[in-house]
């Protein structure tokens, strides 16, 4: 009960406070670009080209599936296409140094380099399959597109005014929705039922990646709990795709994150965005199973 107290309070207010940190800078940098200029360039680019860049940028950004949901929301703030902005959230929470640090020394730079190539082409492809479905009328009222205004700004200040305007905006909107999220993290953190999961998927054959991504998407934890746990697995016999399927429904599909989104997405957009990942994540088990 008080570690689940603790990881409830350390994960709350550091979600909060990335999230508060993440859009004023966010915010603030906006203020440089012009929003029209923004959507005629990537108007402009081959659309290959805009989801690879915006899931190499969630490679390198260290956050978890619902500290990735701040940013997600600065993309659709500064006109970035909804296929583009999930292609960023699909892979932030899935690759991240930590994770790539751990997969290294878990199990060697053939495996890591495997999982990251493996997310970051989840992430492109899967952006570009939920972009060509045209969900963006699905995104809540207040997200969705709206008339974009274009504003001077003469002054750093003025600058920084927006962008804390910006911050203070959104965390008041999703205030309530993290801590709904992060309270449902802490019942269930760290809950990975290692002697259940390998009897389960020694006995379904086949529909063992399936069944790993069924059971990975409930649980909920960071890079550095589930990299263990996915050691102790293949050590057990679970064969590596199936075990790295596990990993990236934990890392990137969770109950928590679904409930956060709810204040972006509504269900049938959210369901739709779980469904395509989780069959990306299914397909990927069964190719790394092969290699």
């Amino acid at each position: 009960m008080n570690e689940a107290l603790l990881f409830f309070i350390k994960d709350y207010i550091t979600i909060l406070a990335l999230l508060f940190v993440a859009i004023f800078v966010i915010g603030t940098l906006r203020t440089y670009i012009s929003a029209r200029k923004l959507q005629r360039t990537l108007a402009k680019q081959p659309k290959i080209i805009a989801h690879t860049g915006a899931s190499l940028f969630g490679a390198i950004t260290p956050f978890c599936s619902c500290s990735s949901i701040p940013l997600f929301m600065g993309f659709l703030e500064a006109r970035i296409p909804l296929g583009v902005s999930l292609s960023f959230l699909i892979t932030s929470p899935l690759v991240n140094e930590y994770m790539a640090v751990l997969m290294l020394a878990a199990f060697g730079w053939k495996v890591a380099l495997l999982y990251i190539s493996a997310g970051i082409l989840l992430g492109i492809i899967g952006g570009m399959v939920l972009g060509r479905m045209d969900l963006e009328k699905h995104l809540v009222k207040d997200v969705a597109a709206r008339e974009v205004k274009e504003v001077k700004y003469v002054s750093f200040a003025q600058r920084t005014r927006f962008g804390l305007h910006e911050a203070t905006d959104i965390t008041k909107k999703l205030w309530l929705w993290i801590l709904a999220g992060v309270a449902l993290g802490a019942i269930i953190h760290n809950m990975v039922p290692e002697e259940f999961f390998t009897s389960m998927v020694s006995r379904t054959g086949i529909f063992s990646v399936p069944l790993a991504v069924i059971l990975g998407v409930p649980l909920y934890g960071s890079s550095a709990a589930l990299v263990p746990v996915a050691q102790a697995l293949f050590a057990k016999g679970v064969p590596l795709g199936t075990t790295l399927a596990f990993v990236m429904a934990t890392a990137a599909l969770s109950f928590p994150e679904a409930i956060i989104l709810r204040r972006v997405m509504k269900l049938r957009l959210i369901l739709t965005f779980f469904g395509v990942v989780a069959i990306g994540i299914v397909l990927v088990g069964y190719l790394l199973n092969l290699v």
